[in-house]
Parts: C-alpha cells; structure tokens; sequence
C-alpha cells in the first residue's frame, strides 16, 4: 500500500492488546541462544526486527521453534556459537546488529554484518572501538565507521577493560554487558553521559534473569563477573510501551472533548522498560492516567487543552516522539530537549518529525538536541512522509485526531515492530 488516508477522528476510545516488546524481545532471543538449556519466550513480538534476529540465530546454529501463537522454544548453545562463519542480513535492527556485534567479536569466527540501506547510516564506530580495545578484529566493508562489517577471528581479552562513549546509543552499552561474561568478565566505563538510561536497566535486569549479573557504579562504569547463561525455563515477553505511547496519547486527546479512555493491555504498573515512563508526561500535560498490574488507562481530566510540557526527555527516545503529538494540542509552546540522539535511530527524526508537524500548521524550531513545538491555530490537512521509520508513521495516526484528513504514505513501513498497528488504530476510533 502506498498511502493510507485516515479522515478526521471524533472519538477515540476502547483497549488495545500490545505486542511484545522489540527491545525485550530481541535481548532475550540473544539471551536465551547463549544460555544453557532451552528456554520457551511467550509472547514474543513478530515483526521485521524480531524476525532477522531469529533467521541470524538460526544460521548461527540456534534451535528456534514456534510452538503456537507467539511463543517460541530456543536451543540455547550454552556458550558462544557453533557456527563459525556466516553472512548476516539484518535489515534496520539495531536491537539484533548492535549486541550480535558484541557477541560475535568473542567468538573466534569470521562474521559479516549488513543492513538496509538505512542501517549502513547508523553508526557503530564506538561500539567497534570498544570492542577493538579487547582485541577483536574488525573491519569496515563500506563507509569507515559504519555496517557493514566483518569480524574475523581473534583472541578477546579475559577480564579486561572496555570503554564506550555512552552519549550516541545506549545499545553500544547494552551489547558490551551481554558480550563481556563470555569474554570471561571484565569492566565497563562510559565515557561521558550515558543517554537512554533506562534501556541499559533493561539489559541488566534480563542479564539477571539468565543467570549473569553485573554491578553498575552509579552510571559511570560497570563490574561484569564471567559468568555462563542459564536457562530461566520460561520467560514472558512484557507488551511493548512505545507502541502503548500512542494508544494512551489518543485517549488523553480524545478526552480534551469528551472522549476516551484508551487501555492498552500487557503492561503495568510493574513494567521494566523506561518507556513506561511516559505516563509520567501525560500526568504532566494534564491527561488522566490509571495503572493496573497489566494494564495502563488514559483519558481527559474535563480540560478543553493539555498543558504544554518543558522536560528532558532522553529516558523516552521513542515516547517522546508522541509528546511532540501531544504538544499540538497544548494550551502554548512545548520544548522536549536532550533528545539528540534522536538523529542517528531509524531516520533522523528531528528533522523528520520537525518538517512533518509543520505540515500540519505547527511552529517548530529544531536545535541540535531540542524541538519546540507550538500549536496550530487550526490544523491542516496534510500528506505525511515517514521516512521509512514505523515509529513516524504510527505518531502521526494521531494527527486525524485535529480534526483534519491525514494521508500517511508508506503505512507498510510499521512492519519492523506493528505489523497490525493501523487495524487496532482503527478499533478504537470513531470517525
């Protein structure tokens, strides 16, 4: 499909069941393939993402069986992999060819690495430092600094020390903790601010679950023990909180003029992704937010406009893309800030989302690591562009919610983690 047009919203309201985390899904897959024992993933995501990391497994030698529905039994290896040479295509994941990066460099094989077109802009130089400075060999087949790669067989260092600037992705951190207990441990430092926080809590708690921990000393260094991954038996998939962000943000809009609330289901209150968090922003604009054990509710508090939001919102890379949305129906500017590394995840969303809500009648001013966004007057109707970026294209669903006919071109493009996401959208409209 080359476009989906989305006529003006009136209502919104209704729940929605949310896939599995790309995020989580992803370390666990990696997880679970290195650990000792089988492990049966429940509720794991099914799309682009997930699916190059499961074909990578599998020619890695890794055992990947659908059981039904979408839960998985995975062979794990109980160490590094069998496979010592293999061609890996991994689309636009950053989850599966960050942290295989990391992994393959500890495993004495000859590994290429490619991507679409877009991955081989998305750079990877630290994390190839970093993985350099144990003694991996690694070479650039394209462009100096960036995928496509190949790694070639060397011997890393036991119990050494690894450095990685922590202020372009946290996914370089990520993918450094899950390699080093099979490098037979060692230390971690960052080098400057470590962005994305939370996603780094994530590694850790899952890393816990499979039997390998790891002491963080404020956020400056980390101590990982060597450590061999074990098998939890079974482990659930929590439903993915960026893909909530947009389902709650409609009911918080619709609930400006009476309607809502939305519930998303498969996330909590208990919930271990950072993006979670982003209920703590529609508290702030206003909205009404409800949390139960396994689900999220969100709806209007009786006001005509939300309040315009001023925060740091580096913790939520993804859900603060949905408060730029939510910022067109604030009552004066909203400024999200320290969000640079917005420009090297899937498209350089700051310029994108800056050119595409001016389409829409807003004012926006784009710094190196801000936006602020001031409201139309009235919106218009508008052809957005996604860029190739499924989280681009599921934010601006929530422009038909101004009143105006949308026109996302390239829908197909939220197959990398929600696949279903326009026909849930539309369960719970009303147009």
């Amino acid at each position: 499909m080359e476009h989906l047009d989305l006529a003006p919203i009136r209502r919104a309201a209704g729940s929605v069941r949310l896939p599995g985390s790309k995020s989580i899904s992803n370390r666990v897959l990696l997880l679970a393939a290195l650990a000792h024992g089988d492990t049966v993933v429940r509720e794991l995501l099914e799309a682009d993402d997930t699916a190059y990391m499961l074909a990578a497994l599998e020619t890695l030698g890794v055992a990947c069986e659908l059981l039904h529905g979408r839960d998985y039994r995975i062979g794990g290896i109980g160490g590094i992999f069998p496979v010592k040479s293999a061609d890996l295509f991994l689309g636009n994941a950053g989850t599966a060819l960050r942290p295989l990066t990391a992994v393959l460099a500890v495993c004495r094989g000859r590994y290429r690495l490619s991507g679409a077109p877009r991955m081989h802009e998305r750079p990877i130089r630290d994390l190839v430092d970093a993985l350099r400075g144990l003694g991996a060999d690694i070479a650039y087949l394209g462009k100096e600094g960036f995928p496509p790669i190949e790694i070639r067989p060397a011997a890393v260092k036991q119990g050494a020390a690894a450095r990685v600037r922590g202020d372009v992705s946290s996914q370089y951190v990520s993918a450094l903790l899950m390699a080093l207990p099979l490098a037979g441990g060692g230390t971690l430092a960052i080098e400057g601010d470590l962005v994305s926080k939370p996603y780094v809590e994530m590694t850790l708690n899952l890393m816990r679950r499979f039997g390998a921990s790891a002491t963080r000393m404020g956020w400056s260094s980390f101590a990982v023990p060597a450590a061999r991954y074990r098998s939890p038996q079974e482990i659930y998939v929590e439903g993915d909180a960026s893909s909530a962000s947009y389902f709650l943000a409609a009911g918080a809009i619709s609930g400006l003029s009476g309607g809502g609330p939305v519930r998303v289901e498969g996330i909590g209150r208990s919930s271990i992704q950072g993006e979670a968090r982003f209920t703590e922003v529609l508290e702030r604009m206003g909205a009404s937010v409800r949390l139960g054990d396994n689900w999220i509710e969100a709806g209007g508090s009786g006001a005509s406009k939300l309040k315009a939001l001023d925060a740091d919102l580096n913790h939520i890379p993804d859900a603060a893309m949905t408060a730029a949305m939510l910022a067109l129906f604030a009552d004066g500017p909203s400024t999200l800030r320290n969000i640079g590394n917005w420009r090297v995840k899937e498209s350089d969303r700051l310029a994108a989302m800056a050119t595409e809500l001016r389409k829409l009648g807003a004012t926006v001013e784009e710094g190196a690591d801000f936006l602020r966004v001031t409201p139309p007057a009235k919106f218009r109707p508008a052809t957005i562009d996604t860029y190739d970026d499924h989280r681009i294209a599921m934010c601006f669903s929530l422009a038909a919610l101004g009143g105006v006919p949308v026109r996302i071109n390239d829908p197909g493009c939220v197959r990398k983690t929600f696949p279903e996401y326009f026909n849930e959208f539309s369960r719970i409209i009303t147009v």
